[in-house]
């Protein structure tokens, strides 16, 4: 049975405030961008006219709207697992089956996380087969979004099992120093992952060949040589299958490092304009930001932990929520929760971290490319062609932007050229 206490009090205060202020901040961003959404930005002028600007409005509306829904129905269905009671019977169910410790753990996670994902199931439908088709990006059909969703729901459980079983072992075999190796365990799997995305995990889900533009392949490698990377893969995603949103991005670390084009980036940019692009995503690589940021990373992931493991040894944390006795998975899973609202507040620093990274890596594009006019309409192309919002809130950008407002990134590129 619940217990009324000051501190269910203060989580609760957290937990809704948190919704609450995400969706107000969703809100303002809205109200701001349209009312900023009269004419474009100077700058934008033959990629992005009044028509295309409001419809980019639309389009940030219509994903909001299904965010802040999802949001609440989500939230509301997590809080009512954790006043319901039905945790405490899952326990209790667990006993009776005389699950071992790592079983009942499984099981405790299991449930909620699949009633959390039945929830917000039918969101991402919409999101794809009504939003993302009602403004033209949508290319996947029902069979590939089913087949997405249960590749990536079996990876994600099977990976997610396998994590927390090692640290219900170590809590088990080290209840004093758990904490330190749960933290390993986080860093080794984290650099596994930097390895073996690229070349397992992504291929389950796209197919990757070869640039087919001979030309365009021989550039980017003469590029990347010049500004002292090698990589040995240029390939190309067939990512049109599902979308018409255009991108390409850096990957992986050492032996398995490739930079992978979108195939819509293809069809829709010059080669100079893809060139900028990677410009960009090496400019990341030579600032080594993946670095810096594992290490930011590593560095609070620490400190959660260490958190963690005083947070869990607190009898009233198990007796607020109704357990009667204290439980490492129970603990793990109320910690959680708590750490994820709570981290929400400090998302402004990783951001402001994220953002300093991309101009470093805007004006490593500019001096490898000894322009900033073919990363600047790259940019414009890429506003145009995803619908991007051109006019965000400040205070929304803080909590929301890992890259600069598209604008303010526009000015940058004229400046650093200039210089």
């Amino acid at each position: 049975m619940i217990e009324l206490n000051g501190f269910l009090f203060c989580f609760l205060l957290l937990y809704v405030g948190q919704s609450a202020f995400n969706i107000l901040l969703e809100q303002i961003n809205l109200a701001y961008s349209r009312l900023l959404s009269g004419k474009p930005p100077a700058g934008f002028e033959g990629f992005i006219d009044e028509t295309k600007l409001a419809r980019g409005v639309d389009y940030s509306q219509e994903k909001a709207r299904v965010g802040i829904i999802e949001q609440i129905a989500s939230d509301a269905v997590l809080l009512a697992i954790l006043l319901s009671g039905l945790l405490p019977h899952l326990v209790g169910w667990s006993d009776k089956l005389g699950l071992s410790l790592i079983a009942s753990g499984i099981l405790f996670f299991f449930v909620p996380g699949l009633i959390h994902s039945l929830v917000e199931l039918p969101f991402s439908y919409y999101y794809t087969f009504v939003v993302e088709e009602k403004f033209g990006f949508n290319r996947s059909t029902l069979k590939l979004w089913l087949i997405d969703h249960i590749k990536g729901g079996l990876i994600s459980a099977v990976f997610f099992a396998l994590i927390l079983s090692f640290l219900l072992l170590f809590i088990e075999w080290s209840p004093r120093l758990w904490w330190l190796w749960g933290f390993v365990l986080l860093s080794a799997v984290q650099l596994v992952m930097a390895l073996l995305y690229p070349v397992v995990l992504a291929p389950l889900f796209n197919k990757f060949e070869p640039v087919r533009d001979g030309e365009l392949s021989a550039r980017i490698k003469e590029a990347m040589e010049k500004s002292g990377i090698r990589v040995k893969k240029i390939l190309q995603m067939d990512a049109g299958k599902r979308s018409r949103h255009t991108n390409a991005y850096f990957t992986g670390i050492g032996k398995t490092k490739q930079i992978v084009l979108f195939d819509t980036l293809i069809e829709s940019h010059t080669p100079d304009e893809i060139l900028a692009v990677l410009a960009h995503e090496a400019g990341h690589y030579r600032k080594k930001h993946v670095i810096k940021q594992l290490v930011v990373f590593a560095a609070f992931s620490l400190a959660g932990f260490y958190a963690t493991w005083l947070f869990i040894r607190w009898p009233l944390l198990f007796t607020t929520f109704g357990f009667s006795r204290p439980l490492p998975y129970v603990g793990l899973f109320l910690a959680g929760i708590l750490w994820s609202k709570a981290g929400f507040f400090l998302q402004p620093l990783y951001m402001a971290m994220s953002r300093r990274f991309e101009k470093e890596a805007d004006m490593f594009a500019v001096h490898m490319l000894g322009s900033g006019a073919a990363m600047a309409t790259a940019i414009k192309r890429l506003a145009a062609d995803n619908l991007s919002n051109l006019n965000p809130h400040p205070l929304y950008v803080r909590f929301h932007y890992s890259h600069p407002p598209l604008v303010e990134r526009i000015k940058d590129l004229a400046e650093w050229a200039s210089r």
